[in-house]
């Protein structure tokens, strides 16, 4: 349904439509009224003041489109008839007019005694009253209605429709939390109902709304049953704007279980199957009374057809149940000119013993289906029937969410004629609409538990496994022929989901095929499928697997396609079957790695999903072919998948500090940009950002109980969040620096903060007041840890020692000495006997808690080491440090297990998940790496430098990439193979730039140890080095016309030499910091310099001259080219407009084509198209481009090389 906008305030939500037919029944016959009910997704929206604005932020919410009770599909579902079910219609309006706090009306009833019936009469009522604050009709394999995920958000866009004067409060809070529609059902009830409401009260008058909830039992997930009933139960702590709860349901033990958690004086409790037996009787035959005078009229029968007598025999066989009267009164009904001869089958299959209400259910169920088969079928046509219906019922009750006959039809692959013949008579159990596009739907939940038990329904029975399987099979079956590269068709492998129009998507994946691409896996989980090497679910991954995750894509359902593969991979025994085992920890492996690309632009699964994959990866060596053929040069990649996991990027400043929850789902990260962000843990995806510290984020810690989050910041303050709603909870102020470390107590109630003022405060978390402020080191404290038996708090300073405390007292128990350099971070064992000290010395000691004495110091490191954990089982530590790696290390034995490596930048803090299976790492490269540490670190050192690549050039003929390092080497590769032609070995440090002259011959190389050399390209002889700058020499080039070689160097000068003789022209002097970086004007007669002191500076090259300074940097400038175009200077703080002067009345130069191939941001681009997304590993700042070919120097020393035919 297309999004519509919100009503205007002075407009009723949902104006009544008039349909025809009778506008009072209890079933069959409805009257309703249509609503124009938006079906909206969560996306990006500007939050701007205007009415149009706050349309957008209300239509961001995810909402289940079939909730209210008057939405399309039920307009003729029925209300109650005058003079039925009085009493317990009274007794509803006492309660929704009461003024106790009994704020729920739960009224309980077994399956088919008319519970639906009358929530949509009190929905009626109440929507005509304008009291309506909002309907959920629950409805298991209804999709969206089927489970609680969208229920609060629901809600929430129904209560702005019926309540106005909410709607900027509710925006308000979309505002706040862009992700609430991700958080937990807590949170998003406190934020989007109680908290808006509560708002309301204050400048309204006092008035009551009714929320009416349907069938909850019918919510697929009994914890979330739980959570919604002790939810509701909040509502009874509003005052002004009263919201008081009707809610049906079976008496199902989660409901029961909730209901009994509350006191009575919160809910009111009615049980519906206990009415007495005469009050529902009469109910019943009002409603046959009224429904059979309705037949006699359409088929002109005479008054008082079928007589008093049948109408009490009818009476009787319904047993008290609704549902079997309405079922019968249907099915007669439909008979048209048959009615009296189906009347006389409903009579004869009638017991007229006192059973069970189920039996009497069961009877009319098979009846109607009975009727579907002819006496006149042979016994050949009567199996063939039979089977047609139970794989047709069996279909349509385990679907997972509801399909139009239409979808239905192809996903069964049966023609649509036979479909609709099938389903002709069984529109008294089925509600099918006209229109053969909308969904099919079940008339009563009861037939979905009636086909499933096998002693209830005879020949009809339906195994739901076997069902499951057949829907399985048919989803497989439509995949594996529909699904397809550019499934979509847009042709274009930059074309982002955000850019897609829908109805290119819609008749790409129409509603059968995506149906099927969301849930083949639920259905072979849930059918107990033996999956097997090489079967049905084996070859259609071998053969489909890529085309499935574009299609995800599409849908932006990739992070359920990671869940559903981790879900297929449980099934499997690698021992057992090994190639399937193998195949599904690839795909997982892939989809992980692949992720972040594939969700932004579906089609890079085939391009940078396949080319960056490790070369044995299963899935590119079975998809190697749809690789596209515009990328002519692949990069060198790793041969297998490494212990990175997962790279999550979305920091923009260093990332500080990691925490994993309690229950090992959601990752928290603390960056210096101010910021905190939730991650779900199995899939990377993004569910929260915390905003609201003033300066770095700088530690985060969960509670026990995982509720809340304490953040450590540069501000001098601790903030705690609530982790559902991330809500700010409170702020604690009492340092006097900035705070670098918080810990919970383990039974949660206190908080224990480190501060650059030397001290370590301990806070009661209910309260926020302070108890103790602990005293004695000299230094700033670092680092803060208790015991896990939480008697003892160890304190880690730069003052190099460590303190242990007394928890209880406060007392100062040990001071730990031995470090010789800054104790950054400490941690206890989980058995509390062990303390590990990280230090600014490079080592890390594990000392005996117990006794105090030092057990071993483990070295490896090379600069500081910032983080140390240990592993859950106690048995492994890992250590972080500024050298950008992390180690592994044997606590028993003290030995070096693994090194990580993959960060570009110091890592600041590592955690173990509570499973003891992946370690998280933060680092100063702005992102979280998640690392399987079950794998061994493989070596895998792809041919290169042994340290950080600093400078890559092409040669003008584009045949020759030179590279430079830190490993005081310059090496020449062979641009068309990517082989090692040579490496030109002379400087004593760092090599940091390297250049060609114009004709090839020449390569300039720039070096830490103050020099330039000039080497010869072809018998790579060292010709010159020239001498002069007395610091380093930051960057080299030469003039286009050959004659001048310019050197950049931190002495903060730029000198001129005439390179063929290696004599010194000129030094330009003018910059106050280091000059970083130079580039010749494409006439040589400019020189731009680069420097560290926030300018950049235009020279000219024949005087020496300076001609202009371009200020307005902020931080130091590290690189400068001019653009082809010559009208801007390009930095790597953006482009500088420059305003040249003319020479000798002519133009300095002459405009140049810009390039076909340049790298911004994650993407290589096509002149200004992204074709190619780039991973995380797999950018650089050193990049050099030559046509269409394109270099990448990295700090593993590592150099790639990628060609493009475009």
């Amino acid at each position: 349904m297309a999004n519509q906008p919100l009503l205007r305030e002075e407009e009723p939500p949902w104006p009544p439509q008039p349909i025809p037919g009778n506008n009072q029944s209890i079933s069959g016959i409805s009257a309703s009224h249509n609503s124009n009910l938006l079906a909206g997704q969560f996306r990006d929206v500007y939050f701007g003041d205007s009415r149009k604005d706050l349309t957008d932020v209300l239509n961001s919410l995810p909402i289940a489109a079939d909730a209210p009770f008057n939405v399309y599909y039920q307009q003729y579902n029925p209300v109650c008839l005058p003079d039925t079910r009085s009493d317990l219609l009274q007794d509803i309006d006492s309660w929704a007019d009461g003024q106790d706090g009994q704020c729920i009306f739960w009224l309980s009833g077994l399956a088919g005694t008319g519970k639906s019936t009358i929530a949509r009469t009190v929905a009626r009522k109440y929507f005509d009253q304008k009291r309506l604050g909002a309907s959920f009709f629950f409805s298991r394999g209804g999709g969206d209605v089927g489970h609680a995920r969208k229920f609060v958000t629901s809600v929430a866009w129904q209560l702005v429709n019926s309540i106005p004067s909410l709607q900027h409060i509710i925006c308000d809070a979309v505002k706040e939390r862009r992700d609430i529609a991700s958080l937990s059902l807590d949170d998003q009830w406190r934020q989007l109902i109680l908290r808006p409401l509560s708002k309301l009260s204050a400048c309204s008058g006092q008035r009551s709304y009714i929320l009416v909830i349907d069938a909850l039992d019918e919510c697929e997930t009994s914890e979330d049953i739980g959570t919604i009933v002790h939810l509701l139960s909040e509502a009874q702590s509003l005052k002004a704007a009263r919201l008081r709860v009707f809610l049906t349901s079976r008496p199902e033990i989660p409901i029961r279980h909730g209901f009994q958690k509350l006191s009575d004086t919160k809910h009111q409790n009615f049980i519906l199957h206990n009415v007495s037996p005469s009050i529902v009787d009469e109910d019943i035959r009002t409603f046959l009374n009224h429904g059979f005078k309705l037949i006699a009229q359409e088929r002109s029968l005479v008054t008082g057809w079928p007589g008093q007598e049948i109408i009490k025999h009818l009476v009787y066989s319904a047993s008290g149940l609704f549902i079997w009267a309405a079922t019968a009164y249907r099915f007669i009904r439909e008979g048209k000119r048959f009615v009296k001869k189906r009347l006389s089958i409903i009579l004869e299959n009638s017991s007229v013993s006192v059973n069970a209400a189920e039996n009497h259910l069961d009877e009319i169920y098979i009846t109607v289906l009975r009727n579907c088969i002819s006496p006149e079928y042979s016994y050949e046509e009567v199996e063939e029937l039979l089977l047609i219906l139970k794989n047709l019922l069996g279909s349509i009750v385990t679907l997972v969410s509801p399909l139009s006959t239409q979808s239905l039809s192809k996903l069964l692959n049966t023609a649509q004629d036979e479909v609709n013949q099938t389903m002709d008579d069984l529109h008294s159990i089925l509600s099918i609409p006209k229109d053969p596009t909308l969904p099919l739907r079940l008339h009563h939940p009861s037939f979905r538990d009636f086909l499933f038990e096998k002693t209830r329904c005879d020949e009809f029975w339906v195994d739901e496994k076997q069902a499951h399987q057949i829907l399985a099979d048919h989803c497989i079956r439509l995949m594996s022929a529909l699904l397809k590269q550019d499934i979509c068709g847009v042709n274009a492998p930059n074309m982002l989901v955000a850019d897609a129009q829908r109805d290119w998507i819609e008749r790409g994946l129409p509603p059968e095929v995506q149906y099927a691409c969301r849930y083949w896996i639920d259905h072979v989980q849930k059918a107990g499928t033996q999956l097997c090497d090489n079967g049905k679910v084996h070859r259609f991954l071998q053969g489909h697997f890529l085309h499935w995750l574009e299609a995800l894509g599409w849908m932006r359902k990739i992070s359920d396609g990671v869940y559903a593969i981790a879900a297929l991979e449980s099934l499997v025994s690698s021992n057992d079957f090994p190639g399937l085992w193998s195949f599904l920890h690839d795909v997982k492996r892939f989809i992980l790695y692949s992720r972040p690309g594939i969700e932004q632009a579906p089609l890079q699964t085939y391009s940078s999903a396949l080319i960056f994959a490790p070369t044995s990866s299963i899935i590119r060596e079975n998809f190697k072919a749809c690789i596209p053929r515009w990328m002519q040069m692949l990069p060198k990649v790793e041969e297998k998948w490494n212990t990175v996991l997962q790279t999550l990027e979305g920091h923009t400043n260093w990332v500080t500090s990691v925490a994993f929850s309690p229950d090992g789902r959601t990752l928290a990260s603390a960056s210096w940009d101010e910021t905190v962000k939730l991650c779900d843990f199995r899939s990377g995806a993004l569910q929260q950002t915390l905003k609201g510290h003033f300066s770095w984020v700088n530690s985060v810690a969960f509670s026990p109980d995982g509720k809340t989050l304490a953040l450590a910041s540069g501000d001098t303050t601790v903030k705690l969040w609530d982790v559902g709603s991330g809500a700010l909870q409170q702020t604690l102020k009492g340092h006097t620096d900035r705070v670098t470390s918080v810990a919970f107590s383990p039974d949660g109630r206190t908080l224990a903060s480190a501060s650059w003022d030397k001290t370590v405060k301990l806070w009661d978390v209910k309260s926020d007041a302070l108890q103790q402020t602990l005293e004695g080191h000299i230094g700033q404290v670092t680092s803060v840890a208790f015991s896990p038996d939480g008697r003892m708090l160890a304190s880690a300073s730069w003052d190099e020692t460590v303190k242990l405390w007394d928890f209880g007292s406060g007392a100062l128990q040990q001071t730990l000495e031995s470090h010789t350099g800054r104790v950054t971070s400490v941690a206890f064992s989980p058995d509390g006997r062990m303390l590990a000290l990280a230090s600014a010395d490079t080592t890390v000691k594990l000392w005996d808690v117990g006794s105090g004495a030092l057990q071993q110091t483990l070295k490896g490191h090379f600069s500081w080491v910032n983080s140390v954990a240990f592993s859950p089982d106690g048995r492994t530590l890992a250590s972080a440090s500024w050298d950008k790696t992390v180690k592994l290390w044997d606590v028993g034995s003290g030995a070096l297990q693994q090194t990580l490596e993959g960060h570009t930048d110091r890592v600041t803090s590592v955690a173990f998940s509570p499973d003891g299976k992946t370690l998280a790492s933060a680092s100063g490269d702005k992102t979280v790496k998640l690392w399987d540490v079950r794998l061994d670190a493989l070596q895998q050192t792809l041919e290169g430098h042994t340290d950080q690549v600093t400078s890559v050039a092409f040669s003008p003929d584009g045949r020759t990439l030179a590279s430079a390092s830190w490993d005081k080497t310059v090496k020449l590769w062979d641009v068309g193979s990517g082989a090692l032609q040579q490496t030109l070995e002379g400087h004593t440090d760092q090599v940091t730039s390297v250049a060609f002259s114009p004709d090839g011959k020449t390569l300039t190389s720039a070096s830490t140890d103050m020099t330039v050399k000039l080497w010869d390209v072809g018998s790579s002889a060292l010709q010159q080095t020239l001498k002069g700058h007395s610091g380093r020499v930051t960057s080299v080039a030469f003039s286009p016309d050959s004659r001048t070689l310019a050197s950049a160097s931190a002495d903060m000068t730029v000198k001129l030499w005439d390179f063929r003789l290696g004599a010194l022209q000129q030094t330009l002097k003018s910059h106050t910091n280091w000059v970083t970086s130079v580039a010749f004007s494409p006439d040589s007669r400019m020189l731009a310099s680069a420097s560290w002191d926030e300018t950049v500076k235009l020279w000219d090259v024949g005087s020496g001259a300076l001609q202009q300074t371009l200020e307005g940097h902020s931080d130091e400038v590290n690189s400068v080219a001019f653009s082809p175009d010559g009208t801007s200077l390009q930095t790597d703080k953006g482009s500088i407009p420059i305003s040249l002067p003319l020479l000798n009345g002519k133009a300095v130069w002459q405009q140049q084509p810009p390039p076909v191939i340049l790298v911004e941001d994650q993407w290589v681009r096509c002149r200004t198209t992204p074709i190619l997304w780039l991973p995380p590993e797999h950018r650089s700042h050193c990049i050099a481009v030559c046509e269409r070919t394109v270099a990448f120097g990295f700090a593993s020393g590592r150099v790639t090389i990628m060609g493009f035919a475009l």
